[in-house]
């Protein structure tokens, strides 16, 4: 049986800022759901322990006072989340998540800061995943689409509603509608391939991205870029969003 018909989870953060070594996370939430419905949902809002900037707030609503009056310690955040989304690997599911390498890494990077055991470690050495990321899948299926590359561009393309988009929940549901309506409509690349094959595809796709931006920096402005190719998690500590 296709993927597509089996409980999958949406995750995403909303964080302080872009680089994924120095910026913290404010909020997360895990949706589980099947077949786009929620059947559940988990969302955690943390103190971060350094003032969150204007600009951030503007985008997810969270001030550094909400934050630090109502949020949890941010090692503790950061334990559950990483060990929920491990709980989800170890029993074979699926986990969504738009622009992967930029929530798992800024993840990674608090577990480091809080001395914290690693995705890895909880997962007794075995890879992380499977994951899903309907954006390397989106650039690599439909390459030569024109426009924008954001979840509210690609909510709009694959007809996916987003409400209250910067929410965490609300962010990592549409996330995961989109990672349907990709499986559905490609079938033979996406929707009909094993999860842990279409893991396996990504790490490819998304490398062959960076590579390509790479080139086009390079031959710009930019004749030192360098563009990290690693998936679902980056390989250099302060690389920034993508």
């Amino acid at each position: 049986m296709s993927w597509l018909h089996e409980t999958l989870v949406g995750f995403d953060l909303e964080t302080t800022g872009t680089d994924t070594a120095e910026s913290r996370i404010v909020t997360a939430a895990l949706v589980e759901a099947k077949r786009g419905e929620v059947v559940r949902e988990r969302d955690w809002l943390a103190d971060p322990g350094v003032p969150i900037p204007a600009e951030a707030t503007a985008i997810h609503g969270i001030g550094t006072e909400r934050a630090a009056a109502e949020g949890r310690p941010a090692a503790e955040v950061a334990d559950e989340v990483a060990e929920a989304l491990c709980g989800y690997w170890r029993a074979g599911i699926q986990v969504v998540v738009f622009n992967a390498s930029f929530d798992l890494s800024l993840l990674s990077a608090e577990l480091r800061r809080y001395r914290l055991p690693s995705l890895d470690q909880r997962l007794g050495g075995a890879p992380i995943g499977p994951v899903l990321d309907p954006l390397t899948v989106d650039r690599a299926v439909d390459k030569y689409r024109k426009g924008s590359r954001t979840l509210q561009s690609a909510c709009a393309v694959y007809g996916v509603e987003l409400a209250d988009a910067h929410r965490a929940g609300s962010d990592a549901l549409a996330a995961l509608r989109v990672g349907l309506a990709l499986g559905r409509k490609f079938s033979a690349e996406v929707g009909g391939v094993d999860p842990a094959e279409l893991h396996r595809r990504q790490v490819g796709w998304y490398a062959d991205w960076a590579g390509g931006l790479q080139e086009w920096l390079r031959r710009g402005k930019e004749p030192e870029a360098v563009v990290d190719g690693g998936w679902p998690l980056r390989t250099t500590a302060d690389a920034t969003a993508g």
